[in-house]
This record gives structure tokens, C-alpha cells and sequence, in this order.
């Protein structure tokens, strides 16, 4: 898959058919449109590609919105990758492009640039200057500048959706087992480990504290759960922890990770952490004593649990 960061820096030999979307958390819902794309491109010899846009539209015509996604940019990006998509289209979203006529867009984006021969889209889409035109109008540009239009029925939309939201549902209420069933993947969290106060070596559990620069990610509830992650090409087991630390007087929200049978320095390092099952929510505990000793069931309800899905 090659990326763009514009349609305009986008060049390909071919037609294309093209799809227009977030796509945030690439679920099974959005995998079967990407797959009709695929599947249709291939069918005429031309190539997929999904055009989406970076920031989001509300990061900068409602500043005040509370956006959180399951997906940063980069993770979409390689979600989508591993489904043999041709090309994904990043393109900038600012105030000018906001203010671009629908027909300008059509020209421009879709058949100058990214050289569209078919468009696969949902019957509610609208675009355009104050998303004025819609799915009607489009099929009438297709008439006009020579390209066909694929409408998504509702009952498509809907299940994706409903999946979206649910997905941002569970993920609030630590619900990892229906957010990875809907994902068809386990959630995961990137960052860069990051010194912390080193209370988990204190404790006898040395933590990689993760810190993630996108403040837009979504991250699940409070809690520790199961993880793994790939290290130096190794995978690695461990336990994690979202929260404050209350017993021992935390404030801010942190993300720290204790690895099984690992003991490698961490620091400065890019992690991609894929959380496989919540096993409690965070708790105030009256002493560090009886946090330590519910801190070794932890250990020992992850170990069971990876033994499970490795046999």
C-alpha cells in the first residue's frame, strides 16, 4: 500500500475506484466495504483507494469538541495496510479546503487527482461547501465527468455504524471483549516509554510508562488488563495498568506496563501495546501491602489467561 499525505501528490498509472471516509478503528463493519472496493478494482484493472482526511473535521471547525478516536493516524494507517489496499489518501483538512463547492471538490480531488473512474460512497453522504450536495448530486457529476457512483445501502451504513459507536462504548466502560469482537483485532496503544516515578520497581513491578503524544486517542477505561506486544521482534506478555495510582497518592492518568520474564531497557523506545482482556477496574487499596498482594493475583490471573490462548 502506498501512502499520500495530499490527493495532490497522488500518481498511479491506472483508474481508480475510491471510497471516502474516517474509518476510525478499520472494524469489520468498514473491512466490507474495503473489501467491495478492493474486489471492484481488481475486477476492472484499476486500483482502491480510500481518500481520508487528517486533522478531523470537528479538531478544526469545533475546536471545543471532545473528540477521541479508537485509531491515530498512523495506527489507521497501518490497520489498513494489512488489508492489500492499493492506496490510502490522507489529505489535509483545514479552513480553505472546508470552503471548497461540491463540483470544485469532484474535479479537483476525485477526478483530477485521485483519477476516479467509480466511487463507492453511502446513500447519506454529503460534501461539499457546508455539505450541501449529496449522494443525487454526485451521481450526477459521475455523469458528467465520466465516473460511476456505488451507493452503500443504510442497512450497510448502519451495521458500521452502530459498530463505531459501540466500539467507543465499551472501550469507555473497559469493556475489552466486545471492543476487540467488534474490531476483529485487539485495541491497541502506541507511544514512547517514558521515565515515570519508578514506584513499580518499588513495588517489585518495573513498569515501561507509555506516553502517547496524540491527545485526540481514545483510551480505555481505568483498570488493569491482560497485554502483549511485540519487543525487538519478541512477543511479550504483561499486565497493565490505566490509572491514577491512588494508593500510593497519584493524580495524573498514566500508562504503565509490567512485562513477563522481560527485563530490557525500554526507555525512548516506540511501543505498539495490543490489550487482550480487562481483569479489574482500578482500585484505592487500604495499604501498599494489600496493593502488592492484589498486584500478584493480577500476575497470576494473566499468566493463566495467556496460557490459555497459547495452547
Amino acid at each position: 500500500m502506498k501512502t499520500h499525505s495530499s490527493a495532490h501528490t497522488f500518481t498511479s498509472k491506472k483508474g481508480t475506484v475510491v471510497t471516502i471516509g474516517t474509518f476510525d478503528g478499520v472494524h469489520i463493519g468498514h473491512k466490507k466495504i474495503i473489501t467491495r472496493l478492493i474486489e471492484s478494482a481488481q475486477a476492472n484493472d484499476w486500483e482502491s483507494v480510500v481518500l481520508t482526511f487528517f486533522p478531523h473535521p470537528r479538531m478544526l471547525l469545533q475546536k471545543d469538541a471532545d473528540i477521541k478516536l479508537i485509531n491515530t493516524i498512523t495506527e489507521r494507517g497501518d490497520l489498513l495496510e494489512k488489508l492489500e489496499l492499493d492506496h490510502l489518501v490522507v489529505h489535509p483538512f483545514t479552513i480553505d479546503f472546508s470552503r471548497m463547492h461540491a463540483e470544485e471538490f469532484v474535479e479537483e480531488i476525485l477526478v483530477n487527482a485521485l483519477q476516479a473512474k467509480k466511487v463507492i460512497i453511502g446513500y447519506d453522504h454529503r460534501f461539499g461547501r457546508n455539505r450541501t450536495a449529496n449522494i443525487e448530486d454526485l451521481k450526477a457529476f459521475g455523469a458528467q465527468f465520466g465516473f460511476e457512483v456505488e451507493e452503500i445501502s443504510k442497512q450497510e451504513l448502519e451495521d458500521v455504524a452502530v459498530s463505531s459507536t459501540k466500539i467507543r462504548t465499551a472501550l469507555r466502560d473497559g469493556d475489552i471483549d466486545k471492543a476487540n469482537a467488534y474490531l476483529g483485532y485487539p485495541i491497541m496503544l502506541e507511544g514512547i516509554v517514558i521515565h515515570g516515578k519508578s514506584l513499580g520497581k518499588t513495588l517489585g513491578y518495573p513498569t515501561a510508562n507509555l506516553h502517547i503524544e496524540e491527545d485526540y486517542k481514545l483510551i480505555p477505561a481505568q483498570g488493569v488488563y491482560v497485554v502483549r506486544s511485540f519487543i525487538e521482534g519478541i512477543l511479550v506478555y504483561g499486565m497493565m495498568n490505566i490509572g491514577t495510582n491512588p494508593t500510593v497518592g497519584g493524580v495524573e492518568q498514566t500508562i504503565e506496563t509490567y512485562f513477563f520474564d522481560f527485563d530490557s531497557d525500554l526507555y525512548d523506545k516506540r511501543l505498539s501495546i495490543e490489550i487482550l482482556c480487562k481483569i479489574r477496574g482500578e482500585q484505592h487499596f487500604e495499604s501498599v501491602d494489600v496493593l502488592i498482594a492484589a498486584m500478584k493475583e493480577d500476575e497470576v490471573f494473566s499468566r493463566t489467561y495467556i496460557q490459555s490462548i497459547q495452547e
